[in-house]
């Protein structure tokens, strides 16, 4: 497979061009499936053997999803420099742990049969369980689930941000979900105007965030026109200005916690395990902070902070892979089986009871043919919820078996498939 050629580079005339010469294609996993793609096609003639049926976001660019062996990629065509410049990021961001869809390749000098140039194309694969925002609303917009998009991507944003990346073309549809627990994951999708940068300047941040409010705004807009059009009967009034305000505050409230400089007394040191403890709950680790004392007092800012400390911990527990607010909830359910059923023993040990005896139960009682429906720990997270649900309806414990039971057959079995929607 060839490395990507200079991209200024025109090609050889049509005229000189070798028969069969098609495409050049940079990539940091070489699989020769990818040349079996029909580059020679301008994207939107591709046939449907090979695509996808994915649900796909608002774009400026033609994207399509198509097969490539056996796994799923997003072929976007652009020119030659942005899909290098976007290649390029999305490998930093991945290499830094950032929330983003992994980039596959770059694909560049395609040419028709008769010797006509085409677009390059940016390769990523495609995001399993993952939604664009506008596939979360088939029955119309709702509040609480756009307040939950808008909560996630003020957070992807925050992360953006103290990694030094500057957006530049921030909203909803540049960005997919992942069902986190109740809540929402957020990844970045399109980082074709995207920066990095040692650090960011308050008025990089600020450009960020003011063009999030306005997208975000004018996107809601689209949802509530685009469900009045269908007749949809909305069940909760959305307000588009009183949305991207909450993203703004949620955002600024986010920043203040993980950066502001606190002053305290020598005597009031607990209020830096305090501090700690907070962005701990708010998800975050602070693997650096800086300490100064002056005249009796003490300054602390944190330095650098780093999202996921709930997932760490359950992976260090467990060995499950989870988004933070699943994490957090299977944490505290692994916390309350040690509490009821083996108070005094060690953590690691009732992690691993948990995982014999309520995950792994859990999960076997599900139907291998609707275990593609949720990532497994949104359905032990849901399943769970479920089990809360129907004791409190019955007044009594129900058993996790009779509740998996019930949650297949009243949720499950009607829910489409995440990993492979539509």
């Amino acid at each position: 497979m060839k490395g990507i050629l200079d991209p200024r580079s025109p090609g050889p005339p049509a005229g000189d061009r070798p028969p069969g010469a098609r495409v050049s294609i940079q990539t940091a996993f070489p699989d020769p499936v990818l040349l079996e793609l029909p580059w020679e096609k301008p994207l939107e003639q591709w046939p449907e053997e090979v695509l996808v049926a994915f649900p796909r976001g608002i774009s400026r660019h033609v994207v399509r999803f198509a097969h490539a062996g056996p796994k799923v990629v997003a072929v976007k065509e652009t020119t030659a420099h942005y899909a290098q410049h976007e290649y390029g990021i999305l490998r930093r961001l991945q290499r830094m742990g950032i929330p983003a869809v992994v980039p596959d390749s770059v694909v560049t000098h395609r040419y028709t049969p008769e010797g006509e140039e085409l677009p390059a194309a940016l390769v990523t694969d495609h995001l399993s369980f993952s939604l664009p925002y506008r596939a979360l609303f088939s029955a119309g917009p709702r509040a609480e689930t756009v307040e939950r998009l808008v909560d996630a991507l003020a957070s992807l944003i925050v992360q953006l941000h103290l990694s030094g990346f500057y957006w530049g073309d921030v909203s909803l549809s540049n960005t997919l979900f992942r069902r986190d627990a109740g809540a929402f994951a957020a990844y970045l999708v399109d980082a074709e105007t995207g920066e990095l940068h040692p650090s960011l300047s308050p008025g990089q941040r600020a450009y960020d965030v003011e063009l999030a409010r306005t997208n975000v705004a004018g996107e809601i807009m689209d949802l509530l026109a685009g469900a009045a059009e269908e007749g949809h009967e909305l069940a909760d009034v959305v307000d588009p200005f009183e949305v991207s305000d909450r993203l703004v505050a949620t955002y600024e409230f986010l920043w203040r916690e993980l950066t502001v400089e606190e002053s305290f007394s020598m005597d009031e040191r607990w209020r830096v395990v305090e501090r700690v403890r907070r962005l701990n709950r708010l998800g975050f680790d602070v693997e650096e902070a800086s300490l100064e004392t002056d005249d009796g007092r003490i300054r602390l800012r944190p330095q650098v902070v780093e999202p996921g400390h709930h997932t760490r911990r359950l992976q260090r527990l467990t060995g499950l892979t989870a988004h933070e607010n699943q994490a957090r909830r299977l944490l505290t359910d692994i916390a309350q089986l040690g509490q009821d059923l083996y108070p005094g023993l060690d953590e690691e040990l009732v992690a691993q009871l948990w995982m014999r005896e309520v995950f792994a139960p859990i999960m076997e009682a599900v139907p291998a043919t609707m275990r593609r429906k949720l990532e497994p720990p949104e359905i032990v997270h849901e399943v769970l919820e479920h089990r809360w649900f129907l004791s409190e309806r019955a007044g009594k414990d129900v058993p996790t078996p009779a509740a998996v039971r019930d949650y297949v057959a009243s949720q499950l079995s009607t829910r489409p498939d995440e990993r492979e929607i539509f």
